[in-house]
């Protein structure tokens, strides 16, 4: 069992950004720049799409992608959660265990996703004390002098801090949503996937970026031309 599986979801019911899958970003589906890098990354041995649309499916055979199952629609709504649907495609795949070793969600709106992001996820995973691997990027801002909106005016998370310069106050990151790995033992222990045995990828700000609505997907197609154009 030394294979490695990277498992796409895409369903079909985007609502804020209708069929934002496979809507067109800088000339191409929004779900072909993530398997083209998968594809191109040659980390994998097996590149799937799991989706409930037939329109999206035959996009993702196209870009290269194999579909194997149609996905069902108990894990198709809103309330579905990335780790159950990753694991119904490994048990599709790989009911026995005897396949893949490691596991990789990349998800269809990560069109600033780089193969060297990935790669180092991979190694990561090869790390015999690493059990989940993800992209995370930092705050622009310190996170220690957030405010929040209290009767008419506001208040300090932490009001201790406010004095204290940026450069001497602790970094902070966030998940940046690109992909999640998992070793096939942390995924059927459903291990978590922010703990001490989880290694991320930092990216840099600009190569994360959320794609929730329509002034988000303009930012990133500004975001995405100019990279191109510099690169």
């Amino acid at each position: 069992m030394n294979k490695s599986l990277c498992v796409i979801p895409a369903r079909g019911g985007s609502k804020r950004i209708p069929q934002k899958n496979i809507r067109d970003f800088c000339g191409k589906p929004m779900i072909a720049w993530s398997i083209e890098a998968a594809i191109n990354s040659q980390l994998f041995d097996e590149v799937i799409v799991s989706s409930d649309s037939t329109e999206i499916i035959n996009i993702a055979k196209q870009y290269g992608a194999s579909t194997p199952f149609v996905r069902p629609a108990d894990l198709a709504n809103d309330h579905a959660g990335t780790t159950a649907v990753v694991k119904h495609a490994v048990n599709e795949l790989d009911p026995d265990n005897l396949l893949y070793s490691r596991i990789c969600c990349l998800y269809a709106t990560a069109p600033f996703v780089t193969t060297s992001g990935l790669q180092q996820a991979a190694k990561n995973i090869d790390n015999p004390k690493c059990k989940t691997s993800f992209s995370a990027s930092s705050f622009a801002f310190p996170i220690q002098r957030a405010i929040k909106m209290k009767g008419e005016g506001v208040s300090p998370f932490q009001p201790e801090l406010m004095g204290q310069r940026s450069q001497d106050l602790e970094p902070a990151y966030h998940d940046a949503g690109q992909f999640y790995w998992w070793t096939r033992e942390a995924l059927n222990e459903n291990a978590a996937m922010f703990s001490q045995s989880s290694y991320p990828v930092i990216l840099p700000r600009i190569l994360t970026q959320d794609i929730d609505d329509q002034e988000d997907w303009e930012m990133a197609q500004f975001l995405f031309s100019y990279l191109n154009q510099k690169s």
